[in-house]
């Protein structure tokens, strides 16, 4: 497919850029997988493990206070997915939820983690869907921030995301154009009014700015051609966190995952914006911990 061969030498051009890989207080390094080189951070335990994947353009560098509150008591692992941050996707990686899926359980094979809580957000809530669908006994917990439904996130594409974006090839080369300025803007639509944007804006635009890459219409794209019946028969624990002062999701019901995961409980945290995992730190470890209580972690060693 074109329009995925694009997004990757797109991405390769901008890592060609990169001297060392700086995420700050959170030192990452490469996996090689068969679909992405991914950037990855783990904390290395013996601990039950949590998975983290940022929603992009958030990067690994915007989780440090939640790894400093976590680790303590779980084996922290966070990387950005394939065509994010520092994660360069293979020519042939299209963001369906089949490839999003499997480059979740190619990284805990890598890892060696035979089970997991997967703490993902937004669209990306939607690979950690499917992997509890692929490989249940992988997944102990879904902890999902601001993810609904695959119809629901569909509608929320079409509202928010430009025309030109949608569109094979040409999306990607407007994404590419204008990822910085797109960036930048979608702090302040997506935190609540009055929000400081740096230190969530910050991280992001230092990982632009240094060879990261915000494959945009890539995700748009491959989860557009997704149906919205691909979801069936997810048994996994599942809790949705959602920021009830996201404006880009105001028109979005955030019960619409129920139709997916009918037992989810929903918790609303009524002062948050699109990122309710990373503007309340301590109230989402509280509640990620509170889960964990109820999970049965097999070894992972």
């Amino acid at each position: 497919m074109l329009s995925t061969r694009l997004d990757s030498a797109l991405a390769t051009f901008a890592a060609r850029r990169r001297k060392s890989i700086d995420t700050g207080p959170i030192p990452s390094s490469p996996l090689n997988t068969s679909r992405a080189t991914v950037e990855l951070f783990d904390s290395g335990s013996d601990h039950p493990c949590v998975i983290f994947v940022p929603d992009g353009p958030n990067v690994i560098a915007n989780y440090e206070p939640l790894v400093g509150l976590l680790r303590e008591r779980f084996r922290v692992v966070c990387f950005d997915m394939p065509g994010f941050g520092y994660s360069t996707p293979a020519p042939q990686y299209d963001h369906s939820l089949d490839q999003g899926a499997a480059t979740v359980i190619a990284v805990m094979d890598e890892l060696k983690i035979s089970s997991a809580i997967l703490a993902f957000s937004c669209a990306n809530g939607l690979y950690a869907l499917r992997v509890a669908q692929l490989a249940p006994h992988r997944v102990t917990q879904l902890v999902l921030s601001q993810t609904p439904s695959l119809a629901a996130m569909h509608a929320w594409s079409k509202r928010i995301v430009p025309y030109a974006v949608h569109l094979p090839v040409l999306g990607q080369v407007v994404a590419w154009v204008a990822r910085r300025q797109a960036a930048s803007r979608w702090y302040a639509a997506a935190l609540p009014k009055a929000s400081a944007t740096e230190p969530f804006k910050n991280p992001a635009m230092h990982s632009l700015n240094h060879g990261g890459c915000f494959c945009l219409a890539g995700v748009v794209q491959g989860l557009g051609r997704e149906d919205v019946r691909r979801f069936e028969q997810i048994s996994a624990p599942c809790t949705i966190v959602w920021g009830d002062l996201d404006r880009s999701h105001k028109l979005t019901d955030p019960t619409s995952i129920l139709a997916l995961v009918p037992h989810a409980q929903i918790i609303h945290f009524q002062d948050c914006g699109h990122f309710p995992d990373l503007e309340q730190p301590e109230r989402f470890a509280q509640v990620l911990m509170q889960c964990a209580q109820a999970a049965t972690f097999p070894s992972n060693q």
